[in-house]
């Protein structure tokens, strides 16, 4: 993918999405299929991964990807203002259902996997923990770790959180075939679906032929293969793989 500079993206016209240059950041890769299911143009803009990063801080407040920038609105980089921004522009096809318990139920299901303490938070903890355990963690991995709260304790803890948020995800995929639908909620797609797909690269990644990753970030993403077999069921795998097919190209370019 060819980016801009930040410096230079910053009085460029429309869509820009600042995402982390050369690897599948699962936030970003989320950003990306919502805009690009919807139909939406966007400048890719280069953000480095554990960087100062200090023009982007400088334009948007803050230094992580993904941030989405539109014409002349505020930056937003939470997963729910990127997934709203995404919905204003174009309303069409929607991803958020308008039947108020149905969003909800998509809205609360999206926030297990992208939010707080959410799947791809907890995986993240677990990710750090090589590089937090040197004698002198590099900076860029302390920077990264401070963002989401690392401790050693939360760390040890992250492999409970994981299985407990994909047994309800398979819980919810299993009682939706039972009533012959093949989505998380309802009986249309919705973002919840892109969600998931998305991070569960995180500990299965695609195969390199259509996701050609750095190999040290898929060694990272499929570290804890034998406790992550156990909760990542033949159905969770399922409906990431129905997802590439039907919704998300491939192969991925970042």
């Amino acid at each position: 993918m060819e980016y801009a500079e930040v410096e230079d993206a910053v009085d460029a016209p429309g869509l820009r999405l600042v995402l982390t240059a050369g690897v599948p950041g699962p936030w970003g890769e989320t950003a990306k299929s919502l805009f690009d299911f919807k139909g939406l143009s966007y400048l890719p803009v280069r953000q480095e991964a554990g960087g100062e990063n200090a023009a982007l801080k400088s334009w948007t407040g803050q230094t992580s990807a993904p941030v989405a920038v539109y014409d002349d609105l505020p930056p937003v980089c939470h997963w729910l203002d990127l997934l709203h921004l995404g919905e204003r522009l174009a309303p069409e096809p929607a991803l958020l259902p308008v039947d108020p318990a149905l969003r909800a139920e998509v809205l609360g299901l999206s926030a297990l996997i992208a939010g707080v303490d959410g799947f791809g938070w907890q995986r993240r903890l677990q990710l750090f923990i090589p590089g937090m355990s040197l004698p002198e963690p590099p900076p860029g991995v302390v920077r990264m770790a401070a963002k989401y709260a690392w401790s050693a304790e939360a760390a040890a803890v992250a492999g409970a959180k994981l299985a407990a948020i994909a047994g309800l995800l398979d819980q919810r995929l299993a009682a939706q075939e039972a009533a012959g639908r093949e989505w998380f909620v309802g009986e249309q797609l919705s973002a919840v679906d892109f969600y998931w797909a998305n991070f569960a690269g995180m500990v299965k990644p695609l195969p390199h032929e259509v996701n050609p990753m750095p190999d040290y970030l898929r060694g990272m993403y499929e570290s804890g293969a034998e406790e992550t077999a156990q909760w990542l069921t033949p159905r969770l795998l399922a409906h990431r793989d129905r997802m590439y097919r039907q919704h998300i190209s491939l192969p991925l370019v970042f």
